[in-house]
């Protein structure tokens, strides 16, 4: 084969997407965007907010020497102390700026804590449904994804975590506002959690770590709250990025923070500086990076992914669609009405209509709508979505 076993596994696994992605393309150019419903992507279609394009004019006209050159690796000291300050007040604990590492986009960040952290065969346990790449992130760095189910709500199964569970076990990954899901994890919920990993991190005499990937913090709806992970987990590590609060996806702009109540912090600190290099990453974009330091506090129109879910989630329950509210994100992962997810995302597929089956999620009998599309495109799908669904009843 021309190219390596892992990887056409890989693109087999993603190829879902992708294939929705050519199929929308196609029919756009047949009857036109309007007229065809794109729910297949979660690229924010939000501009960012005005202080953004503020910040960029201010540093524009800014330029001292050497600003565009390398910087430590780590990122811009002052960066990294922007994101602690922001952090501190947001984990409601004091995060030094020397416990924030740069990085680029959620993704590089993750992949620069699994290459720290990971010896060959190690495990990481994830809830399932995820965000299909983290099989490739673990690999990436000879790491073994271990998959297991949440709950019917899907809540993190302490049992079936537990169960998982071995001597090879390095990390637990979780995402909250979760991918594809919407689900936000409950802080009773993740101190059952905490609780487990402390006393297996015990029995096994190794450090278990938990991972939070939270690019969707910020994007939460009916007063929920994303419950700070640091006071919960000791040896927490975060992992985020600006992609979705600012709709800066393409900027490839993100960070690790690490607990400072962790044991040897400062040694994983150092070893993510490291892997940030070695990676090919070196550091996280220059002047990107300057931006979002002005911009902890700005966000996007969360009222507007709110009332895109309101008119979905609405609009599909009363067709007759099985679905749970999202407490966050900005997805829909209803219930397919028929076993083969596939084929039922295929019959949306002749309305126009683009999903993703959820069984590119590991997650099968389900199916994923990004509803960062346009308020149009939500309530002019509605009812395609109901004949469809009135063709397999």
């Amino acid at each position: 084969m021309i190219i390596a076993q892992n990887i056409a596994d890989s693109m087999n696994r993603s190829s879902w997407i992708r294939k929705m992605f050519e199929d929308g393309a196609k029919l756009k150019a047949i009857y036109g965007e309007d007229n065809v419903f794109d729910f297949s992507l979660g690229n924010p279609n939000l501009p960012p907010p005005p202080e953004f394009h503020e910040a960029v004019r201010e540093l524009i006209s800014e330029e001292p020497p050497g600003i565009h050159g390398y910087m430590p690796n780590a990122g811009f000291p002052q960066v990294r102390q922007a994101v602690a300050e922001h952090l501190s007040e947001e984990q409601g604990m004091r995060i030094p700026g020397d416990n924030v590492i740069m990085s680029v986009g959620a993704g590089g960040a993750l992949n620069s804590v699994l290459r720290a952290i990971l010896d060959p065969g190690d495990e990481i346990i994830v809830p399932k449904p995820f965000f299909v790449e983290y099989v490739s992130y673990a690999a990436n760095h000879g790491g073994v994804l271990k998959m297991v189910e949440t709950r019917e709500d899907f809540d993190i199964s302490i049992e079936k975590i537990e169960e998982a569970i071995t001597d090879k076990t390095r990390a637990v990954l979780i995402n909250s506002p979760n991918n594809p899901t919407g689900k936000v994890y409950s802080e009773s919920n993740l101190r059952e959690l905490a609780e487990l990993i402390e006393t297996k991190s015990r029995e096994l005499g190794r450090e278990i770590f938990l991972i939070a990937d939270e690019p969707y913090r910020a994007i939460i709806f009916d007063d929920v709250e994303v419950p700070p992970i640091f006071p919960i987990f000791k040896r927490g590590i975060l992992c985020s990025s600006f992609s979705k609060t600012l709709s800066l996806a393409g900027e490839r702009i993100g960070y690790v923070a690490v607990n400072p109540e962790m044991e040897g912090a400062a040694l994983l600190v150092n070893a993510l500086t490291l892997t940030t290099r070695i990676l090919g990453f070196v550091n996280a974009p220059a002047f990107i990076q300057r931006v979002v330091a002005k911009l902890m506090e700005a966000k996007v129109d969360i009222d507007y992914y709110r009332t895109n879910r309101d008119i979905l989630f609405e609009g599909l329950t009363e067709a007759g669609y099985k679905l749970r509210k999202p407490e966050g994100a900005f997805y829909l992962f209803p219930e397919s009405p028929i076993p083969d997810d596939a084929e039922f995302c295929q019959m949306l597929l002749e309305e126009k209509i683009l999903a993703v089956p959820g069984s590119g999620f590991m997650g099968p009998g389900y199916f994923r709508l990004a509803y960062c599309c346009s308020r149009e495109t939500c309530q002019n799908a509605l009812p395609g979505f109901k004949r469809v669904l009135e063709k397999v009843k």
